[in-house]
């Protein structure tokens, strides 16, 4: 492949209880501070849809985002997951970084439930 491969990871959140927003909140926070200063980060960003919470992390490769993904603020942010909050999540190689309206739909077409 001539074309530079990025690796981009993809996420949507949707919180179970309004309760939790406090929990949600401080974990993502954390999380995207730790992205954004990780080894091989590119970018890393957030939207909020329709109360559904969406990441877009672009990585300079797999084997980075593994290792952010291996974290201590990742881990302990995906431990208390699945007590707050349902989600889907979809990573890929791409040449480039997909605009917002592609990543809705591949998550949506291509993402898988966690």
């Amino acid at each position: 492949m001539s074309e530079k491969s990025l690796y981009v990871s993809i996420t949507s959140l949707k919180l179970r209880r309004v309760i939790d927003i406090p929990l949600f909140y401080w974990h993502a926070v954390h999380c995207m501070r730790r992205a954004h200063k990780a080894r091989g980060n590119i970018s890393a960003e957030a939207r909020r849809v329709n109360g559904v919470h969406h990441t877009l992390s672009v990585w300079e490769n797999r084997g980075y985002m593994l290792m952010y993904l291996q974290s201590q603020t990742h881990r302990k942010a995906r431990r208390i997951f699945t007590n707050i909050a349902t989600g889907r999540v979809f990573g890929m190689h791409a040449s480039e970084v997909p605009d917002w309206n592609k990543i809705y739909r591949l998550l949506h077409e291509r993402g898988r439930d966690v």
